[in-house]
């Protein structure tokens, strides 16, 4: 993983956010009570809203040359 890289939030943790949110909490308080930053925050609910949905969405990028199976190891 590169320096800059972070890891993503589990689906548990954007599911709390989006229950937070719906229970009237601003985004500072939820930032502060999960200890996430706030444009993290805003994001989660940025892409709640557009897509209904807390679940990891599919990425574009070029599919792997080679199967799992036959990478070195």
């Amino acid at each position: 993983m590169r320096k800059n890289q972070t890891k993503e939030l589990t689906k548990q943790v954007r599911d709390k956010v989006v229950e937070k949110y719906e229970a009237g909490l601003g985004n500072k308080k939820i930032s502060r009570a999960l200890n996430i930053s706030l444009s993290t925050i805003k994001s989660i609910i940025r892409k709640w809203k557009e897509y209904g949905t807390t679940a990891n969405l599919p990425r574009g990028g070029r599919p792997p040359k080679l199967k799992s199976r036959t990478r070195r190891k």
